[in-house]
């Protein structure tokens, strides 16, 4: 069974001089002049929900990371070109059917689901962003398509992104949704949102969906660096099993209904950066705690490295290493596979330098194994959440990654996708 996510802060969070962020109900819509939408269109056999919309009552400013995937699914081109102009109405996402190697007539659908929208709700559909999620190499059923937006787009209410959270779930075990705000200038901002994911989840955007949303006004420009800046933090930092999708994205909208301005360097900027940031980070940790088949959450931290390139590559190679997350599962404190693992980043290390922590115990000691509890590390091994601490001890740099055990589950649900 797949862990929960939980908050790592109960209610607040205070900045300096008493300002606080609050996390507050909502998701996605959760920011003023947000409403969203999720229906069952027929895609998924299941019946369960499978069409999302989400809406800005004014258009919005918008900045979008998509997968680096060579083979980018159609949603995914058509949008790239969609976020370009950095203004968005509209977001338009399905579950079932990742419209992904399916050629021409990907690409002629995808633009097809920017003009439904774009007709139903009397916008540019060059403002609509689309995205897919599901089954490789499958044409779309456009009319299920069709029929499902405009369902959708007849149901967008303001408390719906529990059901846009719903409808773009595949793997996933629950809805995955957040949403802050905190206080500038005297005026309240919010900012939500949701995700999905569970497998195929690797850094390069994971393998995901995730829609973000705020009434600040911010240019195009700088919401597109508080993204990359949250993004390079947090779902870029998660793995489950290395696998890259070919449908990735990320969005964030700020539409400005709150009447707050955020410039570079204006008051509250770092406030809405740090907002921001924990949102994404909040959704990539309920990801990788809905892991397919995941028991373990693990805290993969290395420090002490000349480059932060260095311990980010490094904590990876633990983190995506089979032989460690299978130790993992079965609650052994093998931490050969983890010295292994340093030594095959890539990355020139001194191995008499090096220092590891499972919990609180350490259990290798200038590269070699050193005397530890194993009542104290067995404790650790069989709690959900584990945190493992690799010291290279050749500098100041830092990086953090966060992944899950392999369990015999992950390979039943994998084997089992399609059928």
């Amino acid at each position: 069974m797949a862990i929960r996510a939980a908050s790592p802060f109960n209610v607040l969070r205070f900045f300096d001089e008493g300002e606080e962020l609050r996390i507050i109900k909502g998701g996605v819509t959760a920011a003023k002049g947000f409403k969203a939408a999720g229906v069952s269109c027929g895609i998924k056999q299941s019946g369960k929900k499978d069409m999302a919309v989400i809406y800005s009552e004014q258009l919005s400013s918008a900045a979008a990371l998509f997968t680096s995937n060579a083979l980018a699914a159609a949603p995914v081109r058509i949008s790239r070109n969609h976020a370009a102009s950095g203004k968005v109405h509209v977001i338009v996402a399905n579950s079932g059917n990742a419209n992904a190697c399916t050629g021409e007539q990907g690409i002629s659908d995808a633009i097809a689901m920017a003009q439904i929208a774009g007709e139903e709700l009397a916008v540019d559909p060059h403002q609509v962003i689309v995205a897919s999620t599901g089954i490789i190499g499958v044409p779309l059923a456009m009319e299920k398509i069709r029929l499902g937006i405009r369902e959708a787009i007849a149901d967008l209410r303001d408390n719906g992104s529990r059901d846009a959270a719903e409808a773009i779930r595949t793997t996933d075990t629950a809805a995955k949704e957040i949403a802050v705000e905190i206080e500038i200038g005297g005026k309240r901002i919010a900012v939500g949102g949701i995700a999905k994911g569970a497998g195929m989840i690797a850094p390069n955007l994971a393998t995901m969906l995730s829609f973000v949303t705020s009434d600040a006004a911010v240019d195009p420009s700088l919401l597109k660096q508080c993204l990359k800046h949250s993004v390079d933090n947090s779902f870029n930092m998660i793995t489950v099993d290395g696998e890259m999708s070919t449908n990735d994205t990320v969005v964030l909208l700020a539409n400005g209904a709150s009447g707050v301005k955020i410039s570079t360097g204006s008051p509250g900027a770092a406030e809405f950066q740090e907002a921001l940031d924990y949102v994404c980070s909040e959704l990539a940790r309920m990801i990788v705690k809905d892991g397919e088949g995941a028991t373990k959450f693990i805290e993969i931290a290395v420090e002490k490295a000349k480059r932060a390139e260095d311990a980010r590559r490094i904590a990876l190679s633990i983190a995506n290493s089979n032989l460690v997350k299978t130790a993992f599962f079965g609650e052994d404190a093998n931490w050969g596979r983890i010295m292994a693992a340093v030594g095959g980043a890539g990355i020139a290390v001194d191995p008499d330098k090096i220092d590891v922590f499972l919990g609180s115990e350490q259990v290798v000691s200038s590269g070699q194994g050193s005397i530890f509890c194993v009542e104290t590390v067995s404790r650790a091994l069989k709690a959900p959440e584990i945190k493992v601490r690799v010291s290279l001890n050749a500098g100041k740099a830092e990086a953090k990654v966060w992944t899950t055990d392999l369990s015999y589950e992950y390979v039943k649900i994998n084997a089992h996708y399609r059928t």
